[in-house]
């Protein structure tokens, strides 16, 4: 099974830091506020899923990604267009895809998260009536003028170079477990289960092959690339490539946490048509892609051949060694949490807004920490906590996290010290 893995980092390794690359720099090349604009009506609903597409954003990511554009003012149909056709590719996913299953397919995938985002996007608003987002929480944003001002200068700072490689490097970041998880599997699929159980499963037609995806995809918990080598694991074991279509579009783009997550900002009629569209698009873009485009796929030529070479190797090393250094930090981070609560020292809790990805955290981490009277720190991005143990002035923290471009929450309830 080592030696499986091994040959499928071997594989994926050069094209995913490519399509890191690549985002890289669309990050650079995107105007500045051209994620937060608004979207409305079905051009709006196509301008979401154009900018989606590309993006390389998991479940884990695209959520609050999808639910800002809500509440920034987006309809209800671009932002569920959005969060359809953006968990299922991006430049990294389609470089892997194009890798494990040859361009004709990777490009049909693509073509199929568009379609499907927009049809999704579509429905919602018939059903929806094309409600707009939370004006409230624009007007939220819009009332804090300086936070922009103090972000733009703190990126006028960063290099360009600096910023292509901040940005591809919190890619993997975002991914680097799901990717993992994603290789085990397809390691444990292609030496643990028989290839008659998927041959007896494909020969049965593609209808059963399907279901059985679906049933697995649906809430399981995969990033579009950490997907590739499992679907191309199903494939080599016997099913259709068409099914492993279906398993690309729904696994990354379903799973309890997202569908709980859609059910609890948009409502019931809007998360029914969010998951609908997904299981209904996959099987009919699977069937449509069986009778045009099946005799085109190299059928996990590269998972199933030895392609090593010098830069493949070397890919696969520096990915495996960024995963493991990241692997330290947030094992790391975790220690701190652990010491920082058992700590009887004073604690300062601040509420950050603003924070979007682990290089926002780290950033803030290291400089709280070089602050006169901090013990340690430890600042989750979830729920955009600072626990600071030590007797720092707090006034000059704030100041600090302001001059990095984010925002200090002022409700009251958060900045207070504890201890």
């Amino acid at each position: 099974m080592i030696l499986v893995c091994w040959k499928t980092f071997c594989q994926l390794a050069p094209w995913l830091l490519l399509g890191m690359l690549l985002s890289g720099l669309m990050s650079v090349l995107l105007p500045a506020g051209f994620v937060k604009q608004k979207f409305h009506g079905f051009s709006g609903i196509v301008k979401a899923v154009l900018l989606g597409v590309p993006l390389p954003l998991c479940s884990c990511g695209v959520v609050p990604a999808g639910i800002g554009l809500k509440n920034q003012g987006a309809s209800n149909g671009a932002s569920v267009g959005f969060l359809i056709s953006t968990p299922q590719t991006g430049v990294d996913s389609i470089m892997v895809s194009a890798s494990f299953f040859g361009w004709p397919f990777a490009i049909f995938k693509m073509m199929t998260s568009a379609i499907t985002g927009v049809v999704g996007g579509w429905l919602t608003d018939q059903v929806e009536g094309n409600q707009l987002g939370s004006i409230r929480s624009a007007s939220a944003l819009a009332a804090s003028p300086d936070n922009d001002s103090e972000q733009a200068d703190s990126v006028d700072e960063v290099g360009v170079f600096a910023r292509i490689w901040g940005q591809s490097v919190e890619i993997l970041r975002s991914i680097w477990g799901w990717l993992l998880l994603g290789v085990l599997v397809s390691a444990a699929i292609e030496s643990y289960i028989p290839g008659s159980w998927f041959e007896m499963i494909g020969n049965s037609g593609l209808l059963p092959s399907m279901l059985l995806v679906l049933f697995v995809s649906i809430p399981l918990y995969v990033c579009a690339t950490a997907s590739v080598p499992i679907a191309a694991a199903l494939v080599t074991g016997g099913l259709p490539p068409a099914a492993a279509l279906v398993f690309l579009m729904a696994g990354p783009a379903t799973n309890v946490t997202t569908i709980g997550a859609i059910y609890g900002r948009f409502g019931w009629k809007t998360a029914v048509v969010y998951l609908a569209t997904i299981i209904l698009g996959s099987m009919f873009f699977a069937w449509v892609f069986d009778w045009l485009l099946t005799a085109e796929v190299g059928i996990a030529s590269g998972h199933t051949h030895d392609h090593q070479n010098w830069w493949s190797v070397s890919s696969a090393l520096i990915l495996l060694a960024m995963m493991v250094s990241f692997a330290w930090s947030d094992m790391s981070r975790w220690w701190r949490k652990q010491l920082a609560k058992a700590s009887d020292e004073p604690k300062i809790e601040i509420s950050i807004l603003g924070m979007t990805c682990g290089g926002c955290v780290d950033r803030i981490e290291s400089a709280i920490r070089k602050s006169k009277g901090v013990e340690s720190v430890n600042v989750e991005l979830k729920s955009g906590l600072a626990t600071i143990v030590g007797k720092p002035q707090l006034d000059e923290i704030k100041r600090l996290i302001r001059s990095l471009g984010f925002q200090v929450a002022t409700d009251g309830n958060h900045g207070k010290q504890n201890g």
